[in-house]
């Protein structure tokens, strides 16, 4: 399946700039998980505003940068912030992290989202890994549902494994769409509780559908920062997410280090 013609551009830049032609893993970061690029050998960075044809990330917490270099004797490519729809980017330019690893040949890419907790038996700092999306909105071309066998949901049981082995408890669930950029209504939440979701988000979702048509083997997992709204009564608010998702950088850090590894 053949790449946007600006996608082809960006990947010329980068290996202008050093980037090798092939890398083994792209991990695309959530909001307050940046500081996974503190754990990345042998880096290098560019902000998004130096690359070409590149969106910018303009939401707290999100750097917006690409960072290169190595993790346990592979190359990674890591997104430092990603692109949101409710930030004025067309669908199609919020996958492009995505389709930028496929342009590297990457052999695994992991995406990560801080996320509300709709289940009422999670907690804030549990990490979800993601075995189902509900999308109400139409937002990529899907491929058909025969080609999703090289997806996350194929894969959601061996990431399971993977962060058993490494001592990490993780719930698996449905990760629910929504467009944002406000926060859900405490009826919303309701509703999407009986609808089966288990964590509600405003990403992630367009990026795993592109995922799954261009055949990239993806793990995904979402960090509960915050219960959704109705559920403790608590007032939302972002600051929150940031202090789970710091509060969690070391073992976020551990299972990603470790899907990078062994996935």
């Amino acid at each position: 399946m053949s790449l946007p013609e600006y996608i082809l551009t960006i990947k010329n830049f980068l290996t202008e700039h050093g980037f090798p032609s092939q890398l083994d893993a792209a991990v695309i970061l959530g909001s307050g998980l940046g500081g996974f690029g503190e754990e990345i050998k042998n880096s290098d960075s560019i902000p998004y505003s130096d690359i070409p044809s590149f969106p910018q990330s303009t939401v707290e917490g999100h750097s917006g940068s690409l960072i290169f270099g190595e993790v346990g004797g592979k190359t990674v490519l890591a997104f430092s912030g990603r692109f949101h729809h409710y930030e004025g980017h067309a669908f199609s330019k919020t996958v492009l992290p995505v389709q930028l690893a496929k342009a590297f040949e990457v052999e695994k890419l992991i995406i990560s989202n801080a996320a509300g907790g709709i289940n009422l038996r999670y907690h804030v700092g549990d990490l979800m890994i993601i075995d189902s999306i509900i999308k109400q909105y139409t937002m990529v071309s899907e491929p058909a549902r025969n080609t999703w066998n090289s997806s996350f949901e194929q894969y959601a049981q061996e990431v399971k494994a993977i962060a058993r082995d490494l001592g990490i408890e993780t719930q698996m669930g449905t990760y629910l769409y929504v467009k944002g950029p406000n926060y859900e209504s405490k009826a919303e939440i309701k509703a999407f509780r009986k609808m089966g979701g288990d964590a509600v988000g405003m990403s992630t979702a367009p990026e795993l559908i592109e995922a799954a048509k261009l055949g990239v083997k993806t793990a995904a997992v979402s960090l509960i920062t915050n219960a959704a709204a109705g559920v403790t009564g608590e007032k939302l608010d972002h600051a929150e997410v940031k202090e789970a998702a710091d509060q969690k950088k070391e073992v976020f850090a551990k299972l990603v280090k470790g899907l990078i590894r062994k996935f």
